[in-house]
């Protein structure tokens, strides 16, 4: 039993695509998704994006250009991609990987729609806190 439940679908099979920057994850049901560099990057689950809680999440930017340097398995429930800006807090469980690739579309309209709100850019990185500065403490 991998995921958060039973019901969670498990990839059959994870490529890495370096040059296209994807990830390309399949599944037993013939279910299949291309998820960009970017896009798994901008929806980590990381408590630094994420924050502690509601309103405490950080919009990523500038992260078109990140690449995943390669995947390390979790247990049986997640896998971790170390990324070339040198993140790698996330766990992208089998539950969150497949949502990310059944809801795609949806969710990178709304991140792109609040990239634009913010006068942010995918190519700027403002997400980034300093050394130091991450959970609220301030010096």
């Amino acid at each position: 039993m991998a995921g958060i439940d039973q019901d969670t679908p498990i990839p059959s099979e994870i490529k890495l695509h370096q040059k296209s920057r994807r990830l390309e994850v399949s599944y037993e049901n013939g279910e299949h998704f291309m998820l960009d560099f970017e896009y798994l990057r901008v929806f980590t689950p990381s408590a630094e994006a994420r924050g502690h809680g509601p309103g405490q999440e950080t919009l990523q930017t500038g992260k078109r250009d990140v690449e995943i340097q390669r995947i390390e398995p979790v247990g049986t429930y997640a896998l971790r991609f170390i990324f070339s800006d040198t993140h790698d807090s996330g766990l992208y469980s089998w539950d969150l990987l497949y949502n990310l690739g059944k809801h795609h579309d949806e969710l990178w309209q709304d991140y792109l729609k609040q990239i634009e709100a913010q006068g942010l850019s995918r190519d700027i990185d403002t997400s980034s806190r300093p050394a130091g500065g991450s959970c609220g403490q301030h010096h």
